[in-house]
Order: structure tokens, then sequence, then C-alpha cells
């Protein structure tokens, strides 16, 4: 059995298309209409983030508790990165082994990013 996809509810599209975009390094895979909504699947190996907007204005946060993890070349760079883009760090930077950094970040619709780096 594979892993295919996290599912994030979103406010909206076009600002959390920017975020994963501009901020994960993901690109947008396939994008289709759901009636007044949108589907849209984002990152290029066989495991995506599926952004949902409704299209409606009932959006009330996400309170899944859930986090996505991703690994970065340089967690410094993208430290710098987040900051260029006014993202406030929620969470370190943090180091609780010889070998591992990370940082959490909120992605437009709430849910945490966190950022690693393996030494």
């Amino acid at each position: 059995m594979k892993f295919l996809w996290c599912t994030i509810n979103v406010k909206d599209m076009e600002e959390s298309i920017r975020f994963y975009e501009e901020v994960v390094g993901l690109k947008v895979d396939k994008r289709f209409p759901i009636g007044p909504g949108e589907i849209v699947f984002m990152g290029e190996g066989e495991t995506k983030v599926e952004l949902i907007y409704d299209g409606s204005d009932k959006w009330q946060g996400s309170k899944t508790g859930i986090s996505l993890g991703f690994e970065t070349d340089s967690l410094d760079r993208m430290i710098d990165l987040v900051k260029e883009k006014g993202i406030e760090i929620t969470g370190g930077p943090f180091q609780p082994g010889s070998d591992f950094r990370f940082f959490f970040v909120k992605d437009p619709n709430g849910v945490n990013i966190q950022f690693g780096e393996h030494k």
C-alpha cells in the first residue's frame, strides 16, 4: 500500500498555491473544477498535497492537528526565505539530536508546516 496524498481544505486557492509553490517548492500537477469549487494536486513525486476549495465562504479553519514535513538542503536558507515572504516562524529552530534541525510555520490555512535538514 502506498501513501498517495494529504488533503487540505483551503479558504483561498490562489494564496495556498502561491505558498506551496514559492515557499515549499511544489508545482501544480493537476487542477480541475468540482461544482463551484476546485481541486489542485501539488507535487512531482508519487505523494501529493491535495488542496480543495469548496467554492463557499463556510471555511472554518484547519483543525486537523496534523503537520506536513518537508526536507530542505539548507535550513538557514529556508529560514531566510520564509522571513523574506513575511511568514512567521511558529516554532524553532530545534535540534533534538546531532543530525537533524527543523522549524515550523503555518500555511495560509493554519496547517503546521515543518522544514527540516539532515546533517
